[in-house]
């Protein structure tokens, strides 16, 4: 009989939970215990309850592997919306001018460029799919110690109860401040930028008309993001203090202050829905894996939301490395070998690296106020938007999908 090894995924977000459930159903599932731990508690999510404060922007790839598992009709059937356009400008240009940049699935012969999904709502989709693959998910359940055994034979676990584990394979899928990380050893490339996102909810005055809208202002890019029902998830990226601010505000103030920045692309905006803010910064760990230890997603790696690239990067992660360990097994080698893993890392370090300093690169470019970069900007908005191989590859990148 051949072996069977354990697999932990620590971290019970979308990522976590793709792995998890990639790993549960995959080629490989007969040789594999896999089991997932969170130190949070357990999300509460209704579907008969408001949308969620936290949704994401769903590419066309990962579309693809949540089909794959069985889940994304259950998702989609409660609300996810479709954006069929993307409409990106300058906030010293108009939102029609030949400067601004615009995608339309038509262009791409495709029904719709992506979805905007709750969180949470990809989130219970998955566990409930894990219920039926019969994988052990645990919350409450913070890891405590880290030991790497000798001769790659894995690692033993504590937890905070007092419990510990011998696993084959540890995958480090708890976020950007991943405890997995740091018990790890695994160090990071951080940078902190000047800004905090606002996110909320908004009423617009006019139709959405499945669009989603991104304007880039002095202090970051404002986002106004298709909800299934009529209203708009902003994320406005600005500097802290204005984000502070923001979160004190009456909703009458914070309504006029959303329709100035978004150029009443939308008409009047109403505050509709609860507010929130985060620090944004950008990291990269330096390597993603060692001896029975692996890392995927914001543990990995973590990018400025403007193009809203982070989940689907971690998808793509979970895809990868669901992969990987697959064919190791079938090649008779260790889930949890250095080898092994790096084959992993290879497959996905150098397109999140690209990610990463291309949305750095963005968001610098745009946040700049001298002239000779706005005229570049302008200028090199204008280019891009008479060539079409070029404008393709930038559609399939951020879908995710050859075009």
């Amino acid at each position: 009989m051949s072996e069977r090894y354990e697999v932990v995924v620590a971290g019970a977000g979308m990522v976590g939970l793709s792995v998890a459930a990639l790993l549960a159903a995959g080629p490989a599932a007969k040789r594999l215990q896999v089991s997932v731990v969170d130190a949070g508690a357990r999300p509460a999510y209704s579907a008969s309850g408001d949308v969620g404060l936290r949704v994401s922007a769903i590419s066309l790839g990962s579309v693809s592997g949540l089909q794959k598992l069985g889940v994304w009709d259950a998702i989609r059937g409660v609300r996810a919306c479709s954006y069929e356009r993307m409409h990106v400008w300058d906030a010293r240009c108009a939102v029609d001018g030949p400067e601004a940049l615009r995608f339309e699935a038509a262009e791409f012969a495709l029904p719709e460029l992506g979805y905007i999904v709750e969180n949470g709502l990809i989130q219970q989709a998955l566990l409930s799919k894990l219920v039926d693959l019969g994988v052990d998910v645990r919350f409450d359940t913070p890891i405590a110690t880290l030991e790497t055994l000798p001769r790659g034979s894995g690692c033993r676990l504590g937890y905070g109860d007092g419990t510990t584990s011998k696993v084959d394979l540890l995958v480090g899928a708890d976020g950007a401040g991943s405890t997995v990380r740091r018990a790890a050893g695994i160090p990071v490339k951080a940078w902190r930028y000047p800004q905090s996102a606002l996110v909320t909810h908004l009423r617009p005055e006019f139709d959405h008309a499945h669009t989603a809208w991104q304007r880039f202002l002095v202090d970051g890019p404002l986002a106004l993001l298709p909800l299934a029902d009529g209203r708009v998830s902003v994320v406005w990226s600005t500097t802290p203090d204005l984000a502070k601010e923001a979160l004190a505000v009456s909703d009458e103030e914070l309504g006029r202050w959303l329709t100035d920045a978004s150029d009443r692309v939308l008409g009047k905006l109403t505050v509709d829905g609860p507010r929130g803010a985060f620090p944004l910064k950008a990291q990269h760990a330096v390597r993603y894996a060692q001896p029975g230890v692996v890392l995927v997603g914001d543990a990995a790696h973590s990018v400025h939301p403007l193009a809203g690239q982070g989940v689907n990067l971690g998808i793509a992660d979970a895809e990868e490395l669901a992969r990987t360990v697959a064919d190791a097994l079938a090649g008779g080698e260790h889930p949890g070998d250095l080898p092994t893993l790096r084959r992993y890392e290879r497959g996905r370090k150098g397109a999140n690296q690209t990610m990463l300093y291309f949305t750095d690169m963005l968001n610098r470019l745009f946040l700049s106020d001298s002239r000779a970069v706005a005229g570049l900007r302008t200028g090199g908005m204008r280019i891009f938007n008479r060539i079409a191989p070029l404008r393709r590859r930038a559609v399939q990148v951020a879908l995710g999908i050859p075009l």
